[in-house]
């Protein structure tokens, strides 16, 4: 299993150096770099678009008073990592998109159409509730434990813990 090493706000702007403080505004930009995922966060007044290359991006506040506020699900976000991942034959990474797929799922974006068979496994027949598109999901077969531990990390490399 892949781990992604992101962490939450780097509260440094990627751009101009400048600390980030409790509430200002920033943009996160997640990118695909050499196989992995990097985060990047920019102050507000330093973001012009997001970069060639980005996988995501989404804006954010450094919280007040160090309390984090409780995430905000960007399902849009959860599409476009979901989407990069298609043609991804790496075992993390499937389990990764596997867990987004859920998510999605449970957000209602993605709605389940079929199971069907491919040799030994189950792919998830899906479908998009709002586009139509339709995807094809393998189930990794992971366990509770490995489930909660990709979960954690699909929220953490989307800065939702």
């Amino acid at each position: 299993m892949s781990v992604y090493q992101l962490q939450g706000p780097a509260k440094q702007c990627a751009a101009t150096g400048r600390v980030l403080t409790a509430g200002d505004a920033f943009y996160s930009v997640l990118s695909d770099e050499a196989g992995q995922f990097v985060r990047r966060d920019y102050a507000r007044d330093a973001w012009k678009e997001p970069p060639a290359g980005a996988v995501a991006w989404w804006a954010g506040r450094i919280p007040d008073g160090g309390v984090a506020p409780k995430p905000t699900i960007n399902d849009a976000l959860l599409v476009d990592c979901f989407e990069h991942l298609a043609d991804t034959t790496d075992p993390g990474r499937l389990n990764f998109r596997y867990v987004v797929a859920l998510l999605l799922m449970r957000r209602k974006r993605l709605k389940f159409d079929d199971l069907k068979k491919d040799g030994d496994r189950e792919v998830m027949l899906l479908r998009d509730a709002k586009t139509n598109r339709k995807y094809e999901v393998p189930d990794p077969k992971l366990t509770d434990e490995s489930m909660e531990t990709v979960r954690q990390e699909v929220f953490r490399v989307l800065g939702w813990e």
